[in-house]
C-alpha cells in the first residue's frame, strides 16, 4: 500500500465520516465539511477511489457550470458492529458504511451488574453474530457500544455497570473480541443519533428526552452534544421533583424516576390490577411489561392511556425546567416509550403550557424522533465513525499493521 495512507488517514478519516453522515457529497461539498483545500481534497478522494473506500456516484446538479462528479462510501468495504443496552435487554446489529444495518438485530436478556460477569455473555454473542455474518473479523472497523451509567467515554469506564479495578469495560471487550471498543451513555448516544441524522440536522438547540426504564436525557447546544464537565451531564431521571418519599434507584427519594418512568408504569399496573382496575392489560405471573400497557393504550384501552399520560405529564413538568434554563429550540423524545407515539405529546405539551413562561415556549417544539426505537443502535454505529481516528492505534498504543483492506486496524 502506498506509504502517504500511514501520513494521510487522518484526512481520509475526515472525509469518509463526512460521507457517512451525509450519504453523497461532491468534492466540493466534502471540502467545506472537513477543512481541507480543494486540491488536497481531490487528491485524497482520488487515492481513497484507488483503495476501494469511496465510488462515484453520478453527476450532480449545478446552478451553472460544470456539473459536479458525486461520491459515496463503499458500503461494503469496512463494517462496525453496533450495541444498544439497557438495563435488562441488550440489542446487536452489523452496520455497513452506508449507516444500514446489515444483519438481523440480535436481542438478549442481560441484566446490567455493578461487576463484568455479563461481558462473556455480550462478547459471545457479538462473536457469533459476526461468524454468522461471514464477513472477516479483520474487515470490521471497531465496535460501538450504547449503555446506561455514568461513563467517562475517553477512558471507556462506566462508573455505575461492569465495574472492575483492573480494567475498563472498553478494553475488557476489546481484549475479548480483538476489535475497537467505544463506549458512551445511552442518553448520549441517542441524541448523536439525532444531532447526525435526526432533529439536530435543522437545529442547534435540542434537548432529547430518553424514555426508558429511566428518563435519560441528551443535550445538543451549538450543534454538538453537551455533556457537562465530567462528562455526566443528563441525569434527568433523578431531577427532585416530588415528595412522595419513594425510594429512586439513585438511592434518594422523590426523582421524576420515580412517577415517570417505564418501571413505574409496570408497577403502577399490577398494582392496580391486583386491586381491580378494569383494564385490558393482560398481566403474565403477576407481571405487566410496558409493551403490553403500549399495545393496549394504542388500542384506546383508557387505564393504559391514563398510564402513558400521567408519565407524559410528569415528564413535560420536568421539561419546563430544562426550557427555563436552556431555551431549547426543540424537545425530542426519543428511546423505548417512543412506540406509544403521539400519546406522550398533549400531556407533554398540557406541563409545558401550565409550568412555562409563554414566552419560553412561543418558538419551543415538542416532537416524537422519526428514527423510531433504532435511535439508539444507530448512535452506536455513529460512535464508531467518530472515533475511527482511535481505533488506528491498537489498545496498547502500538501502531496497528496495515493491509488493503482495512488501514485503520489491521
Amino acid at each position: 500500500m502506498n506509504k502517504n495512507i500511514f501520513h494521510n488517514y487522518k484526512s481520509y478519516i475526515l472525509i469518509i465520516e463526512s460521507l457517512y453522515f451525509n450519504n453523497i457529497l461532491s468534492i466540493v461539498d466534502i471540502s467545506k465539511a472537513t477543512g481541507m483545500s480543494i486540491p488536497t481534497t481531490t487528491k485524497n478522494i482520488q487515492e481513497l477511489v484507488q483503495t476501494g473506500y469511496i465510488a462515484e456516484k453520478g453527476i450532480g446538479s449545478s446552478k451553472g457550470g460544470r456539473k459536479p462528479a458525486m461520491y459515496s462510501l463503499v458500503a461494503d468495504k469496512t463494517s462496525l458492529i453496533a450495541v444498544a443496552m439497557d438495563q435488562f435487554y441488550t440489542k446487536i446489529v452489523l452496520v455497513d458504511l452506508s449507516g444500514k444495518f446489515i444483519s438481523e438485530i440480535v436481542e438478549i436478556e442481560l441484566d446490567l451488574k455493578n461487576d463484568p460477569s455479563p461481558v462473556d455473555v455480550l462478547t459471545e454473542q457479538i462473536q457469533a453474530l459476526i461468524l454468522l455474518s461471514g464477513i472477516n473479523k479483520s474487515d470490521f472497523c471497531g465496535i460501538g457500544i450504547s449503555m446506561p451509567g455514568f461513563i467517562d467515554p475517553e477512558k471507556g469506564i462506566n462508573y455505575s455497570f461492569f465495574t472492575t479495578n483492573d480494567v475498563s469495560i472498553q478494553q475488557l471487550i476489546s481484549q475479548k473480541t480483538g476489535l475497537p471498543v467505544f463506549v458512551d451513555n445511552d442518553s448520549s448516544t441517542i441524541a448523536l443519533a439525532e444531532l447526525r441524522f435526526g432533529k439536530g440536522l435543522s437545529v442547534k438547540e435540542a434537548m432529547v428526552i430518553n424514555l426508558g426504564w429511566g428518563i435519560g436525557l441528551g443535550m445538543i447546544v451549538n450543534g454538538q452534544l453537551f455533556r457537562g464537565f465530567n462528562g455526566f451531564a443528563g441525569e434527568f431521571s433523578h431531577m427532585p421533583l416530588f415528595n412522595n418519599n419513594k425510594l429512586c434507584s439513585c438511592g434518594k427519594r422523590g426523582c421524576l424516576e420515580t412517577e415517570a418512568s417505564l418501571i413505574t408504569l409496570e408497577d403502577d399496573a399490577i398494582d392496580a390490577i391486583n386491586k381491580g382496575e378494569i383494564t385490558t392489560i393482560i398481566p403474565k405471573n403477576n407481571k405487566v411489561t410496558i409493551a403490553a400497557i403500549i399495545d393496549e393504550a394504542l388500542k384506546g384501552d383508557a387505564y393504559a392511556i391514563k398510564l402513558i399520560s400521567e408519565s407524559a405529564y410528569h415528564i413535560g413538568r420536568a421539561i419546563a425546567v430544562l426550557i427555563h434554563i436552556l431555551n431549547p429550540q426543540t424537545i425530542v423524545l426519543s428511546g423505548k416509550g417512543i412506540k406509544a407515539g403521539k400519546l406522550w405529546l398533549a400531556p407533554v405539551q398540557q406541563a409545558l403550557n401550565e409550568f412555562c413562561i409563554p414566552t419560553l415556549i412561543t418558538d419551543t417544539d415538542v416532537v416524537l424522533s422519526q428514527l423510531g426505537c433504532d435511535a439508539q443502535l444507530i448512535g452506536s454505529a455513529a460512535l464508531v465513525i467518530e472515533n475511527l481516528n482511535k481505533s488506528f492505534f491498537k489498545i496498547d498504543k502500538q501502531p496497528a499493521k496495515r493491509s488493503s483492506s482495512n488501514f485503520f486496524w489491521y
